[in-house]
């Protein structure tokens, strides 16, 4: 049976949000690190895209700028991030995580790591192949419109 776009679209739609539930859920048990899934994507993609801007960041987390200012606002009071001005345009800033920020993004990533790829482990070796090549089809689908991300 091949299956059509829509079906497939219908699949994501159902999937992705329990995914990202248990995501949220594993992050939230990691108490210590306090931190949130969009601060998690933030810290993420700016550690991937040196020097983003607040746009570039608000786009790929699929907030407003004033939104994504107030996120980064608060992971500049905790020193996981910085802001300086953009060399060339005083009005865009650059936007750099710092080394705690690192510590903490890596931290989170560890936790998050292993309690999926315990989940995962019940899965047959076939079966995960079939997620990684979904995984990859649906990274090249849909980061061929937009920045690289978490």
């Amino acid at each position: 049976m091949t299956a059509t776009s829509e079906e497939s679209a219908c699949e994501l739609l159902e999937v992705v949000p329990m995914v990202m539930r248990e995501i949220r859920s594993q992050m939230r048990s990691q108490g210590s690190l306090d931190l949130t899934v969009p601060q998690f994507r933030m810290l993420a993609f700016v550690n991937r895209n040196k020097g983003s801007s607040l746009c570039e960041v608000a786009d790929h987390i699929g907030l407003t700028s004033p939104s994504a200012s107030t996120l980064v606002d608060g992971l500049l009071e905790r020193g996981l991030m910085t802001r300086e001005e953009h060399p060339d345009d005083r009005r865009r800033v650059r936007l750099a995580i710092t080394g705690r920020g690192r510590a903490i993004l890596e931290a989170s990533s560890r936790g998050t790591m292993a309690y999926l790829s315990k989940k995962l482990s019940s899965v047959s070796a076939d079966e995960r192949e079939v997620i990684v090549k979904a995984m990859e089809t649906l990274r090249s689908v849909f980061t061929s419109s937009t920045l690289k991300g978490a």
